[in-house]
């Protein structure tokens, strides 16, 4: 194993070195094989009793370092200078023996850290089990994402709204860099520090950045670009992160924090799921423009490193038109359009127009669409579907090509709510059996599952989540 702990090597004023909680009775209850062999852990030779106690805290990771990140934060539109990891340990940074990539491995769940604040630094294991199946979910339909290495029971409850059994994650993260690590030391005016992260930043992830003449202006710039692919893969798999804080915006343009985060069923453009997000600031049709917010909260931080505020604002500009190329090339693969022409934004928007209209499943009516390949006249999604057959025999292959396309864009099954709210009611009650399921069918989502089907339906009326919430 290659650990390198390069962000423990900074000045301590990065971090506080911690150590983690231990757990009563820790057990194992999920390991992911494929991403331990990535990060060369098989090297750990470690049966299930010691993996538990390794990735519960109470034992150290062979070779790690472990600490809790200092950054600060804009939660709701509301600064918080000092928030850092109130409950999770960074125990390791590590160099994959099979794409030589560095990767954090973090605790989350282990306990109080000078962080904490008032909280007990722990976590239950219900919010172990989502992040889990989302972000794994997330990483095998295509989007950048931190991942799920480990699940533990704690074999302690923890009091949230009632007594929950504990639960760690230990997530592995490009790293766990954010826009509010740097908001952390430019909100006090620390520029030598805030120079020092950039470099570190510019270094572990756009090392292209430090060979041209303004490296923080080209750091910024492919921290924009990442960020309007990002958003763009959430939004046509109709994703919704429901906490787009500053301190959940990773610099690496990965996915972070699966807390009140939902998949749609029906399609609705204001689609709000977090309980915590009483104005819709992060609805769903928000999440670009949230993103270019986030993204100009950076600017700030960077301008006092190099650059004119003009240059930012062009680099800013350029947000929005490189999310709807992104975002409008994904959606036309998805009605199996094989290339982008003008007309077809206004064709994807009436088809979504037409989803919300009549209150239709985002994902079930992209798998639907196909069937009306084989229709001579308009069915089961009226005007538009004339509209669209009409596009499709306009392009070079044909119906075939946009079936065969469309089979590829647009996925069986995702992490509907009511099925990962149903694992975990499982999981509460020692049933470990749905959670294991919906890892194998989530596991290859473009692919339909003999006997797992009904993890693709929608949900009945009495099985419908409304509210997430973000289980700290």
């Amino acid at each position: 194993m290659n650990f390198i702990n390069s962000y423990a090597r900074l000045p301590e004023h990065f971090y506080a070195k911690i150590q983690a909680s231990n757990a009563p009775e820790p057990e194992l209850i999920a390991w992911n094989e494929e991403l331990a062999n990535h990060l060369g852990l098989n090297e750990l030779d470690a049966d299930e009793t010691m993996l538990a106690r390794i990735f519960s805290g109470n034992e150290p990771l062979p070779g790690g370092k472990t600490i809790a990140l200092a950054y600060a934060g804009h939660q709701f539109g509301h600064f918080v200078p000092q928030l850092g990891d109130g409950r999770a340990a960074l125990i390791g940074e590590i160099v994959s023996p099979v794409d030589g990539g560095r990767y954090d491995i973090q605790l989350k769940g282990s306990g109080q850290t000078p962080f904490s604040r008032n909280g007990d630094g722990k976590s239950s294991l219900g919010p172990v089990i989502r992040e889990y199946l989302l972000s794994e979910a997330m990483y095998k339909l295509g989007v950048p994402t931190t991942r799920a290495l480990a699940a533990v029971s704690t074999g302690e409850d923890v009091v949230r709204e009632s007594r929950e059994p504990g639960g760690i994650l230990t997530r592995v993260a490009s790293s766990h860099i954010r826009v509010g690590t740097f908001q952390y030391f430019a909100s006090r005016d620390d520029k030598a520090a805030l120079k020092e992260l950039t470099n570190y930043a510019i270094a572990r992830h756009y090392p292209d950045a430090a060979s041209v003449e303004q490296p923080v202006l080209a750091f910024f710039s492919a921290v924009v670009e990442k960020q309007a692919k990002l958003v763009a893969h959430w939004m046509a798999l109709g994703f919704i992160h429901g906490v787009m804080n500053t301190d959940n915006s990773a610099i690496s343009g990965e996915t972070l924090d699966y807390g009140p985060c939902a998949f749609m069923d029906e399609f609705h453009i204001n689609k709000v799921f977090s309980s915590i997000d009483q104005q819709g600031r992060y609805a769903f049709g928000q999440q670009a423009n949230m993103a270019q917010w986030n993204l100009t909260r950076l600017a700030e931080c960077l301008l006092m490193l190099d650059g004119e505020q003009q240059d930012y604002e062009s680099l800013l500009d350029l947000f929005l038109p490189a999310f709807e190329e992104h975002y409008f090339t994904l959606m036309s693969k998805k009605l199996g359009l094989t290339n982008l022409i003008d007309d077809d934004i206004e064709l994807i928007t009436a088809w979504l127009q037409h989803l919300q209209d009549n209150q239709l499943d985002y994902s079930l009516s992209f798998r639907q669409l196909p069937s009306c390949l084989d229709n001579s006249e308009p069915g089961t999604f009226g005007e538009f579907e004339a509209r669209w057959l009409q596009r499709i025999d306009k392009q070079a292959g044909g119906r075939e090509e946009a079936g065969r396309l469309m089979k590829s864009s647009n996925p069986v099954v995702i992490p509907r709510n009511h099925q990962v709210e149903r694992a975990i009611e499982a999981v509460f009650e020692d049933d470990f059996s749905v959670f294991n399921e919906l890892r194998q069918v989530l596991a290859e989502p473009f692919t339909k599952q003999p006997g797992l089907e009904h993890y693709s339906n929608p949900p009945q009326s009495h099985e419908r989540v409304m509210r997430t919430f973000c289980g700290t």
